[in-house]
């Protein structure tokens, strides 16, 4: 897998529930043709590209405590849980701490603290539809590990070769652009000096 450089998301303080959107939605959706491994996916996994790239082309934009496109944008949590509902998947978690917890206590998580480059053995069982988990992007109370953010692993746009990951952020790129809202990302490690950690991933 190529590591391509952008922009972790910013660390910020913990926002009060319900906040609203700050800026207009900035965001690029995708077909899931466009993605490399989509034809050989499970079906399954192929329903949660479907799902999760169906919430990019709505236009919503990031808004903090909230998991339902009317009010016009959802955070990270929010987003991944309406799309694996979308998807299928009974119930489940609202936060990207419990989601990991969730993914966790069936033995899904794959570490890969410390890891500089995707192109490291540690990325070699990452697949499409695998969840994402970072901590660190903004303060957490009493979480162990401080799981903050929370996106979906897609696969490999066609288009230049590189990864693309599903969720929601006010901060993080798409080959360049900044993007405030439930879209396509880059898939970048945070920098060295950064606060913000990736974590590991694992599969639903």
């Amino acid at each position: 897998m190529i590591a391509d450089p952008g922009e972790e998301p910013p660390i910020r303080p913990p926002e009060p529930p319900q906040a609203p959107a700050s800026t207009t939605a900035k965001v690029v959706s995708i077909k899931p043709e466009e993605i490399v491994e989509y034809p050989k996916m499970r079906p399954e996994v192929q329903k949660l590209v479907r799902e999760s790239l169906k919430l990019t082309a709505l236009g919503l934009g990031y808004t903090y405590g909230s998991n339902n496109p009317e009010n016009k944008g959802m955070d990270c949590s929010g987003t991944v849980q309406r799309a694996l509902k979308a998807a299928g998947v009974k119930n489940p978690p609202r936060s990207s701490y419990t989601i990991y917890q969730w993914a966790g206590a069936a033995g899904n998580i794959r570490l890969a603290r410390g890891v500089e480059s995707l192109e490291d053995e540690a990325f070699q069982k990452l697949k499409p539809g695998d969840l994402l988990f970072w901590e660190g992007t903004y303060a957490t109370a009493k979480r162990k590990p401080p799981i903050s953010h929370v996106m979906i692993y897609l696969g490999t746009w066609k288009k230049d070769g590189k990864p693309v990951i599903f969720g929601a952020s006010s901060g993080r790129r798409f080959r360049g652009k900044k993007i405030h809202g439930v879209s396509v990302f880059d898939f970048a490690l945070p920098r060295k000096e950064s606060k913000a950690k990736f974590v590991g991933y694992g599969p639903v």
